[in-house]
């Protein structure tokens, strides 16, 4: 029973440390605001008794001061020496009033420091796990267009497959008649695109209900990223996300595009994928048909450790 116990107190003490160890960045800056409101609260009652402190340094300076000018009572010395005591006892009880809310702040500035490198440690580290895993999927690839070929990549990244369509077609005399027809198509399903790719939709701050608004919107809007990038040498996908009112991801701050004219590490080039003509709902959204369009972006991968 005692053996269950403490195998029981155990899991849940590892629980808990588990848990202020997942959530230190957090609770370390809840303690570092509140340690710092509690500081300010401090330091002002501090300040209220202030004055009684340097009342009472006022007295004992004017007594010492009626005393050096009867020189029977204090000489020159004596009157030097009990002056620093005056000066010493004062200091050190300003320092006893406000020693606490100075410490109390110190501390929790500490705390928001602390919670600060943790958070940048731990950035850190998912850069680096994501330069991995972007490495080998682009080595994957590399592979895959190697043996196969670039349409074989194509069409296993984006799910393209074949579907038999019907269209009426007009003969030389006139007649009309139906002709089945295989052609490429992708999955709508979001999943069967890349991580990064997002709706433009009504969720978006900047859609607009014309679609003909929408298609020049983006157009414009892919201009400016290019003329960005080509500016600025890098681009990161949130701040494309922010052109278009999407809100931003985690995923967003980490990748995007670096612009190298001598040795390009991507298409050099921003691509929202609006013209795939593998996307029946692209040529709908194209065409005018659709106000809604799923945006693909050919992103480069992770471009911290490029710029």
């Amino acid at each position: 029973m005692n053996k269950n116990m403490m195998t029981i107190v155990k899991s849940n003490l590892n629980s808990v440390g588990f848990f202020l160890k997942k959530n230190s960045p957090e609770i370390l800056i809840v303690v570092g605001a509140i340690g710092t409101v509690t500081a300010a609260v401090m330091a002002c009652k501090a300040s209220m008794k202030l004055s009684e402190v340097l009342d009472d340094a006022h007295v004992d300076l004017e007594d010492l001061h009626m005393a050096q000018e009867d020189e029977e009572k204090l000489t020159e010395k004596e009157f030097s020496k009990e002056i620093t005591k005056v000066y010493l006892r004062t200091g050190l009880e300003i320092v006893k009033l406000y020693g606490p809310a100075v410490a109390l702040g110190t501390l929790s500035m500490g705390t928001v420091f602390a919670s600060n490198n943790i958070l940048r440690q731990r950035n850190a580290s998912l850069a680096a796990a994501y330069a991995t895993v972007d490495g080998a999927f682009r080595r994957y690839r590399g592979n895959v267009v190697e043996q196969y070929g670039a349409d074989i990549d194509k069409a296993l990244r984006y799910g393209i497959k074949k579907q038999e369509i019907e269209e009426t077609e007009v003969d030389a005399k006139g007649k009309e008649k139906i002709v089945k027809k295989k052609v490429d198509v992708t999955s709508t399903d979001p999943s069967k695109y890349s991580d990064y790719a997002r709706f433009f939709d009504e969720s978006c701050r900047e859609w607009d209900k014309d679609p003909e608004y929408n298609l020049t919107f983006l157009k414009c809007q892919q201009n400016t990223a290019n003329d960005i990038l080509k500016s600025k040498r890098h681009l990161f996908l949130n701040e494309v996300y922010d052109m278009l009112g999407i809100p931003r991801t985690k995923a967003g701050q980490i990748v995007g595009w670096v612009y190298d004219e001598e040795a390009p590490i991507g298409d050099n080039y921003v691509d929202f994928g609006i013209y795939d003509l593998y996307k029946n709902r692209n040529r709908d959204f194209v065409n005018g048909y659709e106000r809604c369009i799923l945006l693909d972006f050919n992103v480069d991968g992770d471009i911290l450790s490029k710029i």
